[in-house]
């Protein structure tokens, strides 16, 4: 295992490197550069040992061992692509039977033969998610849909009023023609959950039918899909015990997006299979996800001390940086390994699209705080539809933007890396995400934590819970119009903290529900809260 040391100066050095490191898969049309990462030969070495039991792991994972045992859960998204690595006959079948309804259904809306109930074609769809349940239909929309093709998307995403209104506002008119698909694993999430209902208010106040109309991916027997099924909604399609949000973007997640926008959902599906076996590959110097989780330890020095920042050269990968976010650092951001010690592990994601950073934050990459790497995304081949004018073409000036800042963090001694694309379509999308996937289970089992789990998720969800018991212990005391301190108000509740309670007060007096201050708002403790 020999290849050169990284060095920022010598041009011979670094043509050596991108040689002796460089991986291409044909097929894929797919090329990854780390040779500007500071992973060299001694430490490539070093970290085999562990990179072997990461391997181990991997198969493992992918042969069904629990990986998730926190929730006693198996970890099967390589199986959504290839079912034939399931476990059993009856997932397999389960798995294949899906992405058939999904295609189908797909093309039906998309053709026309599936109807709304006014007798006219689905003109939008309305999607209803969070996490990885809006970021990965998100993704597909943004990096696949072409010009007059599918339908358009509108995504309920959060629980922001204003940004509901502006959503459901910008389908006025054509609710009665709106498919509206509601993503809930479990059918329990909050955020969803009221999405749906605020959507279904303006649907049925708009003169549409809501069940037929509407659209459910979840879980076998939730609360959601046995909703869907008493009230015969549309369709259904399940959502796997085995499969978790941050992975679920080749499920039902993924794949009915794709289809409703008219895009090969299966040449999807095989991109993700292809990296899939290329990453299988127990050889640290033939296996892209080996590589680039070997350069993000080395880089961080195995505790995660370097960000990444991703920045994609094309528009339609602009929101895979948000997409890494999630991916990433959901899985590897933990408090504890796997011996149950205090580790706080992770790896922070950021990232825009080239080249708008040459005008953002490049100056501080080349010349700041050395605190992150690099992560550039190409695709060499242009659109036809731009011509070069005057002897100019834009996809050569992106092209020259892309190296000359790889040049400049470079010359820098600023760490990053490269993944070229001979071309972008849903092969390439599928391969990038899987080669991301397989990376950070690599990098998981290189630092000892547990990818599949999310336990500061399951807290922050809780501390959310407590707070909104809070509100309504709250206002149940104020009923009664008596003015009360933050502190008094705690007291008869005896529960939560004046600080809390302060922050409940504020919002409540914010929006119009009849509650009213007395005092001044820069002394919290002295203002009093009433109800009248």
């Amino acid at each position: 295992m020999s290849f050169p040391d990284f060095s920022a100066s010598d041009a011979q050095i670094q043509w050596q490197r991108f040689c002796d490191l460089l991986w291409y898969h044909d097929d894929l049309g797919l090329w990854l550069d780390v040779s500007r990462m500071h992973l060299n030969a001694p430490e490539l070495e070093a970290l085999q040992p562990a990179m072997d039991r990461a391997f181990t792991a991997m198969q493992e994972l992918e042969a069904g061992a629990i990986a998730n045992p926190d929730e006693e859960r198996q970890v099967g998204h390589y199986w959504l692509r290839d079912p034939q690595l399931a476990p059993s006959d009856e997932v397999r079948t389960h798995i294949s039977r899906e992405v058939d309804e999904i295609e189908a259904f797909g093309r039906a809306v998309v053709r026309g033969e599936i109807k709304a109930p006014s007798g006219a074609s689905f003109t939008d769809v309305l999607w209803i998610g969070i996490g990885g349940s809006g970021l990965g239909p998100a993704l597909m929309i943004r990096a696949l849909q072409n010009n007059n093709q599918g339908l358009p998307f509108y995504f309920l995403d959060n629980v922001d009023p204003n940004g509901m209104s502006n959503v459901l506002g910008g389908l006025s008119g054509r609710f009665k023609t709106t498919l509206v698909v509601t993503v809930s694993k479990s059918g329990g999430t909050p955020e969803p959950h009221i999405g749906m209902e605020q959507a279904r208010l303006k649907l049925e106040n708009a003169g549409g039918e809501w069940a037929g109309q509407a659209v459910a991916i979840t879980m076998l027997n939730s609360r959601l899909d046995q909703q869907a099924q008493q009230e015969s909604w549309l369709k259904r399609f399940d959502m796997f015990d085995w499969v978790g949000g941050r992975t679920s973007i080749t499920s039902a997640v993924g794949l009915l997006p794709g289809a409703l926008i008219g895009c090969d959902i299966r040449d999807f599906l095989a991109g993700a299979a292809q990296m899939d076996e290329a990453t299988r590959v127990a050889d640290s110097r033939r296996n892209p996800a080996a590589l680039m989780a070997a350069s993000w330890y080395v880089a961080g020095d195995g505790k995660g001390r370097r960000d990444m920042v991703v920045l994609p050269y094309r528009d339609r990968l602009e929101v895979f940086s948000r997409y890494l976010q999630q991916l990433v650092m959901e899985s590897l951001g933990k408090r504890l390994d796997r011996d149950g010690n205090v580790v706080h592990q992770g790896i922070a994601v950021y990232g825009n699209k080239g080249s708008t950073d040459q005008h953002a934050y490049v100056q501080q990459l080349r010349d700041g705080v050395d605190n992150f790497f690099a992560t550039f995304i190409e695709e060499l081949e242009d659109s036809q539809d731009i011509p070069g004018i005057k002897n100019e073409r834009p996809g050569d000036f992106l092209d020259g933007f892309l190296q000359g800042t790889r040049s400049a963090l470079t010359e820098g001694g600023r760490q990053n890396m490269t993944i070229t694309m001979r071309r972008f379509d849903e092969r390439r999308l599928g391969a990038l995400v899987a080669l991301f996937e397989r990376a950070v289970g690599l990098y998981g089992e290189l630092v000892n934590v547990n990818a599949y789990h999310q336990p500061g998720v399951e807290a922050g969800k809780k501390a959310a819970a407590a707070i909104l018991d809070l509100q309504k212990c709250v206002e149940e005391v104020l009923q009664d119009g008596v003015p009360r301190t933050v502190s008094e108000i705690r007291q008869v509740i005896d529960d939560g903290s004046d600080e809390s309670i302060f922050w409940i007060m504020r919002h409540l007096t914010g929006n119009k529900r009849q509650y009213n201050a007395q005092g001044d708002w820069s002394s919290p403790a002295g203002i009093r809260f009433s109800k009248g």
